[in-house]
């Protein structure tokens, strides 16, 4: 069922962004930009556990989270743990939220248009983890850029 791979793929890619966010030595680059590097590895963080939290916990799985997105670009120097952390409890949600859906939920029309289009919920699911892979290359780019 495209459940499980949708929960296998979401559960990889969280913990590639996990991995990279425990892998800078320098716990301050984290928060770094440079020249046309606008937004940090940092936020980019938790911008990616702001967008699922949001439109995957709140929108699919009712959750009580209310997203804050200009924070998720202007908050700094959140701890590395804590950073860890949100991407690991955003693993669980995703996980809890996807194993809830059906066949047919994942058929039906996504309540948002935040393409600005009509859609179903399993399309906007794949959309969004092209957006999570999007983001995680920059940050592992940035790291390997930055964190020197």
């Amino acid at each position: 069922m495209i459940t499980e791979s949708l929960k296998s793929l979401y559960s990889r890619d969280l913990n590639k962004l996990k991995t990279e966010i425990e892998a800078y030595q320098n716990e301050e680059n984290l928060w770094n930009t440079d020249k046309d590097i606008a937004n940090s590895a940092g936020n980019l963080c938790l911008h990616l556990v702001g967008n699922l939290n949001h439109f995957i916990g709140r929108v699919l799985g009712n959750t009580d989270y209310v997203r804050q997105r200009d924070l998720e670009f202007s908050l700094k120097n959140i701890p590395k743990a804590e950073l860890v952390e949100q991407v690991q409890s955003t693993i669980t949600m995703v996980s809890t939220v996807l194993s809830g859906l059906s066949k047919e939920d994942l058929k039906k029309e996504y309540p948002l248009e935040p393409l600005g289009y009509k859609m179903t919920a399993e399309y906007f699911l794949i959309h969004l983890i092209g957006h999570l892979n999007y983001h995680l290359g920059q940050i592992n780019y940035h790291r390997r850029l930055l964190d020197v």
